[in-house]
């Protein structure tokens, strides 16, 4: 998780939400990203769907099924449903999104086997999108 809070520092110093991912495959990480919606003006670019997407490169396959994905952030219904479609077997998150998270608006968009843990760095995720936000408003 602390590879997947230096993404969302990178996203943070670029002006976007700051929130990270990274994708371990064998104990290796084979992917690394962050939010892009706004560098890229796509709504889609999430931290995610980038790292799924570069995962799936670098491992020649769509399927991630031998990978865990972890992200400061709680996915949101797209990324759970991307996630799901990737048949990510483990996930695992910070901080919860009460007002966008999957788990709220579509609680089985992942596939049936993933495992899930919550709350890992939870803390530290939560502080770094408050105040983001903070400054925002």
């Amino acid at each position: 998780m602390r590879f997947a809070l230096d993404e969302a520092k990178c996203a943070l110093d670029e002006g976007e939400i700051p929130i990270g991912c990274i994708v371990v495959c064998k104990n290796r990480i084979v992917a690394r990203a962050h939010n892009l919606t706004e560098t890229l003006c796509d709504v889609t670019a999430h931290a995610e769907m980038q790292a799924i997407t570069a995962a799936a490169n670098t491992l020649g396959g769509k399927y991630l099924t031998d990978c865990t994905l972890y992200v400061t952030v709680e996915p949101c219904p797209m990324c759970a449903g991307a996630l799901g479609w990737a048949q990510l077997p483990r996930i695992v998150y910070g901080c919860d999104d009460p007002k966008r998270g999957y788990r709220e608006y579509a609680p089985r968009a992942l596939h049936p086997k993933t495992n899930v843990t919550g709350g890992t760095l939870s803390e530290e995720c939560r502080q770094l999108m408050q105040d983001f936000f903070k400054e925002r408003r």
